[in-house]
């Protein structure tokens, strides 16, 4: 499938004084060969013919100049620059109007450069795409040995712009010396300089499937990094690793792009070489967090950074290398991360939040460990935990009341409701207890009604986050949680609840 795309050139003034000198002389040559082809000369004696007309025009310009004019239909008249313009020209007698109707008309007529492209010359001899400092740009021949470079200024207006594609091949052609031929053609419109670069997009088969495992990539802002996970294909944590991400937000937005397509092409290489397909986050929406939310630091990282233009490179990448990329639902990804593997395999919570992904690209359901689940059952200690909140729920009241700054009061209700959102969860949860034993079925992701296996699944995990992490380790989000290992493996609750201070609880002393 041949794909066309439109960008635009900035230049400065010699060099676009160059470059419209040398669209005029093409333009000239292509109207040339035009009238050559309408009396019959062949390829070859146009060619010679066109070489003794411009001896200063590069060659490979007067192949497309015939390249060109072999599309212009030769069994009727064309006009160079628009017959309806012309003719509109030809009548109009107001002087102002007519000095802006010539000029669109010699803009079209004289405003065009064109270079087909071809593999061996690395996609295109006399017209070629580099990257420059970071930044796209476009080396155009002038003459022997002598080059102007144009910006490039054309940005991917979304996930499914075939820019996006073109770009990946242009990475993966400089990075593996694989080059791909690209037409590119030069057009004047209204004083500006626009290209249309044409090119094939392959599609290569998938080779690499999931079949095989995944490499799962989980992305955080804080701290800012990717963590990789390589799953086997029946489930296991094989090896992981994190890339971290913090010199990207120092980087310009051109050089940021540019360094997002060589970790793209790193990610692609680390999976071909562990033979896995690749799993990613299916991001839709990313709360960013508002002004005054307390969150400053974290909220600058998310408006520098764009975790979707990552793996939408990452995504492209590996489609045009054969790799299949599983997107899947990120949702809870983290908290069973956090819970389950975390403190069960040693690993930071990130890596473990990778292998959820991972897990869940291959099919694998994940359920809440039996001994969580007689935890979430023990009215006990669903009590205590409930006090911790309320406890903490006092003393942040306390301290808003104390508090003047604005900011940090926003930052201390954010923190607020989040303590009493958890106590809320925890009260109906022991609600049901008390009321309803039997409606605690299910806590373990399980719905008897058919259709609300997720919604349950989700809720429960929500339940087990606030009932643990706060109560046990005294933060909301811990990096360190090795202490629920105890309460993982052996459903050690006691030894829990003997470490922890002593609240009251039911009206009796612990």
């Amino acid at each position: 499938m041949y794909v066309s795309l439109q960008f635009k050139l900035q230049l400065n003034g010699p060099d676009r004084k160059k470059l419209l000198e040398l669209m005029r002389k093409q333009s000239s040559a292509i109207r040339s060969a035009y009238k050559l082809l309408k009396t019959k000369n062949s390829h070859s004696q146009i060619y010679q013919k066109l070489r003794q007309l411009f001896p200063d025009l590069p060659t490979k310009y007067i192949d497309s100049a015939i390249y060109k004019a072999k599309q212009y239909p030769t069994d009727k008249k064309v006009v160079f620059g628009g017959k309806a313009l012309f003719e509109r020209l030809c009548k109009n007698r107001d002087k102002k109007s007519r000095e802006k109707l010539k000029r669109k008309w010699k803009e079209q007529r004289q405003g065009t450069l064109i270079s087909v492209g071809s593999k061996a010359d690395k996609g295109n001899r006399l017209i070629r795409f580099e990257s420059i400092n970071g930044e796209l740009h476009l080396r155009l021949t002038t003459g022997n040995r002598e080059f102007i470079y144009a910006k490039v200024l054309r940005k991917p207006s979304n996930e499914k712009d075939k820019w996006n594609t073109f770009l990946a091949m242009l990475w993966e052609s400089w990075e593996g010396k694989a080059y791909f031929p690209y037409t590119v053609e030069l057009k004047l419109r209204d004083g500006e300089i626009y290209g249309i670069v044409s090119f094939e997009v392959p599609t290569p088969e998938i080779w690499l499937t999931k079949e095989y495992g995944v490499i799962a990539i989980d992305t955080n802002a804080s701290p800012l990094h990717l963590a990789l996970a390589e799953v086997s294909s029946d489930g296991n944590l094989l090896s992981y690793q994190s890339i971290s991400l913090h010199e990207f937000i120092s980087f310009p937005k051109n050089r940021r792009d540019y360094e997002e397509w060589l970790l793209a092409h790193r990610i692609v290489e680390i999976a071909k070489e562990k033979g896995k397909a690749i799993a990613i986050e299916n991001l839709k929406k990313i709360n960013k967090g508002f002004r005054g939310d307390g969150k400053a630091k974290l909220r600058k990282r998310l408006h520098h950074w764009n975790f979707k233009s990552l793996l939408s490179k990452i995504e492209r990448s590996a489609k045009l290398n054969g790799l299949e990329v599983i997107k899947v639902n990120p949702a809870f990804t983290s908290v069973i991360g956090a819970l389950k593997y975390a403190p069960q395999l040693g690993i930071d919570k990130d890596i473990a939040g990778a292998y959820v992904i991972g897990r869940r690209a291959l099919g694998f359901k994940e359920e809440i460990p039996e001994n969580y689940l007689k935890l979430l059952s023990d009215k006990e200690y669903l009590e205590y935990a409930i006090c911790t909140y309320e406890e903490k729920e006092k003393e942040l009241k306390e301290k808003l009341k104390k508090e003047t700054n604005q900011y940090k009061r926003n930052a201390i209700n954010s923190e607020l409701k989040q303590v009493q959102k958890a106590k809320d969860l925890l009260l109906e949860k022991l609600k049901s207890l008390q009321d309803e034993p039997s409606s605690c079925e299910g806590a373990d992701g399980r719905n008897p009604k058919q259709g609300e296996t997720k919604k349950v699944s989700q809720s429960a995990w929500q339940v087990l986050k606030v009932a643990l992490l706060f109560p046990v380790l005294g933060k909301i989000l811990s990096r360190d949680l090795s202490p629920l290992k105890p309460l993982l493996v052996e459903g050690a609750w006691d030894r829990v609840r003997r470490r922890l201070v002593p609240l009251e609880v039911g009206g009796t002393s612990q």
